[in-house]
């Protein structure tokens, strides 16, 4: 039995770029974050396996038993609508991953949900 397709809102809501914001803020200028954050808010939304998501950041997976992963195993379950994550496209020639401003934990839901499944991302430039 296949499982249902995973459901995607069009765009982030504000609640997303306020997290990613507040992300970015610790690990870049306020001004660069800034810009990734319209540059977001302009970028089309393109679809990324979950799987290679994780490998490209370099993050581990996470407990299907911490909370935000569980909410959105839920989430998943009940075919409610997730947000695209936000992702700041990584360098292997300088070796820097790829950056997950906001999503990580429904990116791990994901992976658990089906490691092959496609995900709504929006990716910038840093």
């Amino acid at each position: 039995m296949s499982k249902a397709k995973l459901a995607w809102k069009k765009k982030p809501e504000a609640a997303d770029y306020r997290g990613a914001l507040q992300f970015l803020q610790l690990v870049c200028p306020e001004r660069a974050a800034r810009r990734l954050l319209r540059a977001f808010a302009h970028a089309k939304t393109v679809e990324h396996i979950a799987k290679d998501l994780l490998r490209a950041s370099n993050l581990p997976l996470l407990s299907r038993k911490e909370a935000h992963v569980e909410e959105d195993l839920g989430r998943i379950r009940k075919g409610k609508e997730l947000a695209p994550v936000l992702l700041i496209r990584g360098d292997m020639t300088r070796n820097v991953p790829l950056l997950i401003a906001d999503g990580y934990h429904r990116i791990c839901a994901i992976c658990y949900y089906d490691e092959d499944a496609p995900i709504a991302c929006r990716v910038v430039e840093a």
